[in-house]
C-alpha cells in the first residue's frame, strides 16, 4: 500500500489518524510514519484498510437521513 492510498483510506473512513492509533492501540508515530511513507503498511492492515475503505467508497453515506431530528431541536427552540 502507497502512503498516498493509505492516507486516501483513513479519508474513505473520515478516520484520522489519531483515530486509526487509537482503534488499533498503537504509537501515533507508526501510523504517521506509514502516511509519510518513513515505515511499510503491513499487508495485514493493508488488507484490512482496503477493506472497509472499499465499503465505504462503494456504498457511499445514506442521504435519506439527512436533517432527520433537526425538525423537532429547532421546533424546542422557538418555543423557549
Amino acid at each position: 500500500m502507497t502512503p498516498a492510498r493509505f492516507t486516501q483510506c483513513l479519508l474513505a473512513l473520515r478516520w484520522t489518524p489519531i483515530n486509526l492509533a487509537s482503534a488499533l492501540h498503537c504509537n501515533l508515530a507508526w501510523i504517521e510514519a506509514m502516511e509519510t511513507g518513513d515505515e511499510k503498511v503491513p499487508a495485514e492492515l493493508a488488507t484490512w484498510l482496503e477493506t472497509l475503505a472499499t465499503a465505504h467508497e462503494t456504498l457511499g453515506i445514506p442521504v435519506a437521513y439527512r436533517g432527520k431530528g433537526l425538525e423537532r431541536a429547532t421546533s424546542r427552540a422557538a418555543r423557549r
